[in-house]
């Protein structure tokens, strides 16, 4: 379904002014997930490509404010600069006149003869794949599924504009708003470059997903922020609301935000695993072998809030509650697609929202990822068969070496990760430790159909 070789990053256009661009939007996602931005006309834009550090001053309490609240840790003085990626740059497809383009903070001055910021989230991940791909000869492309929910309103009472189920036509029949919908995001994608390989219904009422292609890590997560923008701003123009809140109510489904990884050696020289000879390469099997081990850790990035772990239950299709894996299985945290396939071959990880910074979930799943290779570790979890993790004995889950519970709450997320020295080592301790600051401040429950 995920082919592994990468559509290519859309280049900076030579000139925007000659497409139409009036105003450049200047982004960054910070800890919470929410996307910010500064929008300059496009002649000052252009001024500032002139000068010898191009980018905004931003003030360094930016990374650590949740809600005008200032995170333990971080203070209010100081400036960094959000210096221009100008591979980054889009057209917004959803905004005609508009562009946008991502940043690295940088410090505005030397830091002990730096200038990076460990805390940047796309510096950070940025960072970790560079490391693997240098020091273990490692490469990664990586696809997502957006599902997300249409609201007609949210007050008094939430409403869907239908209620049809997983895959049928009658839920973008002809005429509808919805089918207006989906049709505005997939031109607004391709506007901006980004691959769109399919759309379809989901289970829940007004639920959808879109399935968008491969990239390397760190271009992928920049695609799916402005997928989600994408999302959110096409629905507004039609009237509506469009959530990725992990769970509305207990009796339909949960909204996720599946993550596709392929790992690829860049020596070719990963020869088959001596455990699944026939399908995973040394290079795959000790990459699983690391989430197996790591997986509970780095939930705290990928499930973000307390509304997250309503979607996390053991037996309704959202990965359930076990550090466990299974060949096609629809019902394990970690699902290995088109094992028989090396080109399409791929880890599908569910235990992922759209509540989640992707760049900060990125950087959590491949760094359990490439623990596994760097330490060599031996795959000793069996793939779950038929059954899922819940659904086995506790002595079956025992032989099958299913021995790690994912944490059940966002408060045993953060456990996790603070205790986890081998993920805080890679990720980088002062990262962690003010993310779970931060993320200890994030918003209510109650607040999440507003702002997700």
């Amino acid at each position: 379904m995920r082919p592994t070789s990468g559509v290519p990053v859309p280049q900076p256009p030579p000139s925007l002014k000659g497409l139409g661009v009036k105003f450049v939007r200047v982004q960054w996602v910070d800890f919470s997930n929410f996307v910010h931005c500064r929008v300059l006309p496009i002649s000052h834009f252009y001024k500032l490509l002139r000068t010898s550090r191009p980018g905004i001053t931003i003030a360094k309490v930016v990374l650590g404010i949740v809600f005008l609240t200032i995170v333990e840790g971080f203070g209010v003085t100081g400036e960094y600069v959000l210096v221009l990626d100008l591979a980054t740059v889009r057209l917004c497809g959803y905004a005609p006149g508009h562009a946008a383009v991502f940043g690295y903070f940088q410090e505005k001055y030397p830091l002990g003869g730096r200038l990076d910021v460990p805390l940047c989230p796309r510096t950070n991940l940025k960072r970790i794949v560079k490391y693997a791909a240098e020091e273990l000869k490692t490469e990664f492309l990586v696809g997502f599924e957006t599902e997300f929910i249409l609201l007609t309103t949210t007050r008094p009472s939430i409403q869907a504009p239908n209620n049809h189920g997983w895959s049928r036509t009658a839920a973008f029949a002809s005429g509808t708003s919805e089918l207006k919908v989906l049709e505005e995001i997939a031109d607004a994608l391709a506007t901006s470059g980004i691959e769109l390989q399919m759309f379809h219904s989901e289970a829940a009422p007004g639920q959808y997903e879109v399935v968008t292609g491969p990239l390397p890590p760190l271009e992928a997560a920049d695609a799916l922020v402005h997928t989600r923008e994408t999302i959110y701003n096409i629905a507004s123009k039609h009237g509506m609301r469009a959530t990725l809140a992990p769970r509305l109510n207990a009796d339909s489904c949960g909204t996720g935000a599946h993550a596709h990884i392929s790992v690829h050696s860049t020596t070719g020289a990963s020869p088959p695993s001596e455990h699944h000879p026939s399908t995973l390469t040394t290079h795959e099997s000790r990459f699983l072998a690391g989430l197996m081990r790591h997986l509970p850790s780095v939930i705290a990035f990928t499930l973000p809030l307390p509304q997250s772990y309503e979607r996390m239950k053991d037996g309704i299709w959202s990965g359930g509650t076990w550090a466990c894996w299974g060949d096609e299985h629809k019902d394990v945290p970690v699902r290995l697609t088109n094992a028989h396939s090396p080109q399409t071959r791929n880890f599908e990880v569910k235990t992922v929202d759209g509540t989640a910074n992707p760049h900060l979930v990125l950087a959590g799943l491949i760094s359990a990822g490439i623990i596994g290779i760097r330490d060599q570790l031996e795959l000793t979890v069996e793939g779950c068969g038929e059954s899922s993790g819940a659904g086995l004995s506790e002595a079956e889950r025992a032989e099958k070496g299913i021995v790690r519970r994912l944490p059940l709450d966002v408060e045993s997320a953060r456990r996790y990760l603070l205790e986890d020295q081998k993920i805080r080592e890679v990720i980088g301790e002062e990262m962690v430790r003010k993310y779970v600051a931060a993320n200890k401040a994030s918003p209510p429950q109650k607040l999440t159909v507003d702002f997700y």
